[in-house]
């Protein structure tokens, strides 16, 4: 099949039940979840159903995992109601071709980074800077949520906007919404933890359809989905401007990125586990030709899908052939399935939407990032010691307080300024000599180390480059003026690269140290230590590197 179907290479009969049965499993869940994530892209439900069948059979065509299951999700249905709320304008009617043109931006742009091997995107988005992200928009999508669970009105704006407008409309409560949403809900849950080989959240939306059927729940203040267009989608461009799609080209660019994170993560995980790889260039293209797909299709944006990634893998899928099931089995179900879903309740709904996303409220994961920290980084860089957990709260509070798309850039700027801030203050450790080998270690960390007497002996753990040469030249200075010193040595092992500002300083320093009877020796240097410092024509005494530091520290004691 060349490059397309990667995953059906090689493929063998006895697989295709597998495949069905997987296929089958992720029906029963998509379903009922790609209802609920259209809500949250405030688009009718069936528009989720509309993204699914191109864009699974599409990504089975280009994509390069085996299990990956991509369709409507949670974070993306969120940013692009973000997205194309700031460009509707309140504009009901443009709503939904807005989210049709935003999946199709997000496809084409997805496919156009593949094309040109920009797969290295993801990589600025750090795992820590994702993780909170997707805390707060799962925190502010339950937010949003829970006024249909209690059967009021709510609000719109950030999670605190949401839940201050949710305390206020307390007072109308439909009692009998929160027994429908709290009972769903509970079903749900109950049966993940209990019985998680069954669907859970079909089975709530099959139960709820019942319930407003024979008790009239409607008559009783239960607001329900509505109606549902039977058929295949309408295809073509969606009816937009080269102005609307200019609007919205901003932040097509931050759905991708999340999207393209969040469907990437999912397809290595599985990979690993099963010992095949992922080509991060072709998961774009896959990624691209799903989202175009979902756009011609009236549909929303879509990506790879975590959760229904591990029920296709624990249901025995072999290949992409389950995603075409699944494809199949939405076709079926828009064609002649749709008016059963009439009659489900907006709180069943709401409760299938919470049950999805509150995994995602990985509180142990910020915990363990916030317990990644030694006393040694505190006094090395203060606050910024944590810089993966500062990050991931920088993420998480930036989504609640200024929305999605904002809260994701506030969290890459967060983690890049602090590696900048880091990368300007590396550790200097004096070493100490070990009893017994005689080997130099660290002081801190062995403490039964002694120092050689005159000699000062200092390890630069990172580069030293523009940002932090003053501050280590300082560092150096403080060590040298000890009563005593002769010489100073510079343990370069660990030190990964200089710039030429490096080298100026490390020249600058030898002659200030030389001008006060004070030696700077250089031991250990690596291969591009070694070449810049002769390219840069540094001085004689740094060009002169003694290959242990117990040899340089020899040269100091005897002046040669």
């Amino acid at each position: 099949m060349g490059r397309l179907f990667p995953s059906l290479r090689g493929y063998r009969r006895q697989w295709l039940g597998r495949d069905a049965l997987a296929g089958a499993t992720v029906w029963a869940i998509l379903v009922p979840e790609a209802l609920a994530y259209a809500t949250i892209a405030g688009v009718s439900p069936v528009v989720g159903l509309y993204a699914a069948p191109a864009a699974l059979v599409l990504y089975a065509v280009f994509g390069s995992s085996r299990h990956l299951v991509v369709g409507p999700m949670a974070a993306t249905a969120a940013l692009s109601a973000a997205t194309v709320g700031d460009v509707a304008g309140g504009s009901d009617a443009r709503f939904g071709a807005l989210t049709a043109a935003l999946a199709l931006m997000v496809g084409a742009g997805a496919l156009l980074a593949g094309l040109l091997r920009l797969g290295f995107l993801a990589d600025f988005i750090s795992e820590p800077v994702l993780k909170g992200f997707i805390v707060g928009l799962a925190l502010t999508i339950i937010a949003g949520q829970l006024p249909k669970l209690f059967g009021v009105e709510g609000g719109s704006g950030d999670f605190f906007e949401k839940i201050w407008h949710l305390v206020a409309d307390l007072g109308g409560t439909s009692g009998t919404t929160v027994l429908v949403g709290a009972g769903g809900l509970v079903l749900i849950l109950g049966l993940k933890r209990l019985a998680p080989a069954l669907p859970g959240s079909l089975i709530a939306v099959a139960l709820g359809i019942a319930a407003a059927a024979a008790f009239d729940l409607e008559d009783h203040g239960v607001a329900v989905v509505g109606r549902i267009d039977t058929g295949l989608p309408p295809y073509g461009f969606p009816d937009v401007s080269l102005d609307d799609l200019g609007a919205l080209a901003a932040g097509s660019v931050g759905v991708l990125l999340v999207a393209f994170a969040e469907g990437l993560g999912a397809a290595k995980t599985y990979a690993a586990r099963d010992h095949y790889e992922i080509d991060a260039d072709r998961e774009l293209i896959g990624l691209g030709a799903a989202g175009l797909g979902a756009g011609l299709s009236s549909g929303m944006v879509v990506n790879g899908s975590l959760s229904k990634t591990a029920v296709n893998r624990s249901a025995g899928a072999r290949t992409q052939l389950s995603g075409i099931f699944v494809a199949v089995l939405t076709l079926v179900t828009l064609l002649f399935l749709t008016g059963l879903f009439e009659k489900l309740p907006e709180a069943v709904l709401a409760a299938v939407v919470i049950a999805a996303i509150v995994e995602l409220v990985d509180v142990p994961a910020l915990v363990a990032l916030h317990r990644v920290f030694t006393r040694r980084l505190g006094r090395a860089y203060g606050v910024a010691a944590r810089p993966d957990f500062l990050a991931a709260v920088a993420a998480l509070l930036g989504v609640l307080a200024f929305g999605t798309l904002p809260g994701l850039f506030i969290g890459i700027g967060a983690s890049l300024l602090l590696l900048l801030y880091r990368s300007s203050r590396p550790v200097v450790s004096e070493l100490g000599q070990l009893p017994g080998d005689g080997h130099f270690a660290s002081l801190e960390r062995h403490p039964e180390g002694r120092r050689i007497p005159g000699v000062v002996v200092l390890r630069v753990e990172g580069g030293i480059y523009f940002a932090n040469a003053e501050r280590i030249r300082s560092l150096f200075r403080e060590a040298a003026v000890r009563e005593g010193t002769t010489a100073v040595v510079l343990d370069a092992e660990t030190v990964s690269f200089v710039d030429v500002g490096a080298v100026r300083m490390l020249d600058a320093l030898a002659r200030d140290l030389g001008s006060r009877g004070v030696r700077l020796l250089l031991a250990r240097d690596v291969g591009q230590v070694r070449d810049v410092l002769g390219a840069a024509d540094a001085e004689d005494q740094l060009r002169r590197v003694y290959p242990t530091v117990r040899a340089a520290v020899e040269a100091a004691r005897t002046g040669t």
